[in-house]
């Protein structure tokens, strides 16, 4: 079975790849389906975004496709950047940045008042009629300083008090195993494998 996943982000499809193609399922961006969609993620959701992304490309190529969106969300900034995380303080503005704007805006705000969690949702489209839904979270908080050099994005500063350590510190084995994309990839596994045993 060929998936197409709604992004042209190689990274993102060998992690993708990873985990469903032990159930003989290829994965392939939109570049490689010869299509480049591109719809407005207007969605106040993750589930609204992912889901807008899915149907897009699902209807582009008529090819079963899996999207997700995901993003950072602290409680002590009304669950902010949330779905905006990619756009957060503008699009080209760089992580590092970021990561310092948002520990400054955290500046005296009490240790049990910095949770914070990764929430990453996804969404496959098999058919019009058919629509899988997984999502997948890590809770933490937002560290006083970023460290650690490995992940990306918000990792430096996600801070994961049972590791005693950021998620950008953590091995790319140990991240996988809490991630939240990594618990949504094994959900959508499941999803597959339970949907589609017979087929497949």
């Amino acid at each position: 079975m060929k998936l197409v996943l709604a992004t042209n982000n190689e990274g993102k499809v060998r992690e993708f790849a990873r985990i469903l193609e032990p159930l003989g399922i290829e994965v392939m961006t939109q570049k490689q389906a010869g299509v480049h969609v591109s719809p407005e993620e207007n969605g106040t959701t993750f589930a609204e975004n992912a889901r807008i992304k899915a149907m897009a490309v699902y209807e582009a190529t008529g090819l079963p496709t899996v999207a997700d969106d995901s993003g950072l969300c602290i409680d002590a900034m009304n669950g902010e950047p949330g779905v905006y995380s990619a756009r957060y303080y503008g699009e080209d503005t760089p992580y590092e940045e970021k990561n310092r704007r948002i520990i400054e805006s955290l500046n005296g705000v009490a240790e049990e008042k910095r949770t914070a969690r990764f929430v990453a949702h996804i969404t496959c489209v098999l058919s019009k009629d058919e629509i899988l839904d997984c999502e997948g979270v890590c809770e933490g908080t937002i560290g006083h300083k970023p460290a650690g050099d490995g992940g990306f994005g918000y990792d430096p500063i996600f801070y994961l008090p049972e590791y005693g350590c950021t998620s950008a510190e953590l091995s790319m084995e140990e991240k996988n195993k809490i991630s939240h994309r990594g618990k949504a990839l094994r959900a959508i596994k499941d999803a597959l494998r339970g949907r589609h045993a017979e087929t497949w």
